[in-house]
């Protein structure tokens, strides 16, 4: 029972963070597309300045309950994905560092480098965490001893590309509408143009994601064996169509929780057709690693249970207080706040 728990536990703040930090991630990637001049620019950063470093918390705390509560699978995953692992914190270090080293300096130059780096950094994070859940959801050719056998390219697969492609074009909707929802004027109707325009694509890569999950993993058999279990998937369908119709009357709040809804249950697709699976190996069922063969003492998961229930709690109302505090729309008060 300790293993479900930790392993849907698992799944959730994965999805949490995906959830959270999609948007911006979808912003730093729209950035050159939709600001035409530096006060557009300000606009975009400052809408997503009070939220994003909170948002990396939920990252932290996905990779430490790994840790923590299946280090084997901790180990293994970090040693096996070790290039991806690295590009990608170092795509968040480089969005990071943007954020917040782009205001410092008052010369175009400078900040039209910080501009790119706040690009490369958020297309290359969105990226690369679909590559490596996708990859997952496939099956990692580890062997018994959990040793690699591959390189970064083979993580370049098809299907890993796939998600890749996936799960940019969610975080991508995704700031879209928080774009509409922080800023008014052009950078509104922008806002609300993009996510009407990149709904189809979004739509169209979930279903060849969905197809191709069919024959490239065994994801589909926990749902076959039961088929309540199908109301995941079905939560994710639900949430595109909602975005699409919040986003055609203007309902942009209610937009942002409809692609939210859409991103987790993307995610808790893959996690719950994985069980008891945490990494497989496409080399042998028998070398995959699992919530059971890979968990740490029972002693230490009730340990763990019971401080997670105790502060995880307090980080959500945090960050509901911060959303809430924050709602309003950009304002010139706010970006002067930023720049100093």
């Amino acid at each position: 029972m300790l293993e479900t728990t930790w392993f849907l536990l698992w799944g959730v703040l994965w999805a949490a963070y995906f959830m959270l930090d999609g948007f911006d991630l979808g912003l730093g990637t729209l950035l050159p597309f939709v600001a035409k001049n530096e006060e557009e620019k300000r606009k975009i950063y400052t809408s997503i300045g009070p939220f994003w470093d909170g948002n990396e918390v939920w990252l932290i705390t996905a990779g430490g309950v790994t840790f923590a509560a299946f280090p084997k699978t901790y180990a293994v995953m970090f040693s096996s994905l070790y290039s991806a692992m690295m590009l990608l914190l170092f795509s968040l270090i480089l969005r990071g560092i943007s954020i917040e080293f782009r205001g410092q300096v008052e010369n175009p130059r400078w900040k039209s480098f910080w501009d790119g780096g706040m690009f490369v950094g958020s297309v290359l994070a969105a990226l690369l965490l679909g590559i490596t859940f996708g990859n997952i959801f496939q099956g990692v050719p580890i062997d018994g001893d959990g040793i690699f056998h591959g390189t970064l390219f083979t993580l370049l697969n098809p299907y890993g590309l796939l998600g890749g492609l996936l799960f940019l074009a969610l975080f991508l909707v995704h700031g879209a509408v928080w774009l509409a929802i922080k800023t008014d004027g052009a950078l509104h109707r922008r806002g609300t143009a993009l996510a009407r325009a990149l709904w189809p694509v979004v739509v169209g890569l979930a279903v060849l994601f969905l197809a191709a999950s069919a024959f490239a993993t065994d994801l589909y058999a926990n749902y076959l064996a039961t088929p309540i279990l199908f109301a995941v998937p079905l939560l994710c369908v639900a949430g595109l169509l909602l975005t699409r119709f919040f986003v055609a009357g203007g309902r942009m709040w209610n937009a942002w929780f409809a692609s939210s809804l859409a991103i987790v249950g993307a995610t808790m697709f893959g996690v719950v057709g994985l069980y008891p699976n945490l990494l497989p190996s496409s080399l042998d069922p028998a070398y995959s690693l699992t919530a059971f063969n890979s968990m740490s003492s029972p002693l230490t998961l009730k340990i763990m249970l019971g401080v997670t229930l105790a502060f995880v709690p307090v980080v959500i109302a945090y960050q509901a207080w911060v959303y809430r505090f924050f709602r309003h729309k950009v304002t010139r008060e706010d970006m002067a706040y930023e720049e100093g």
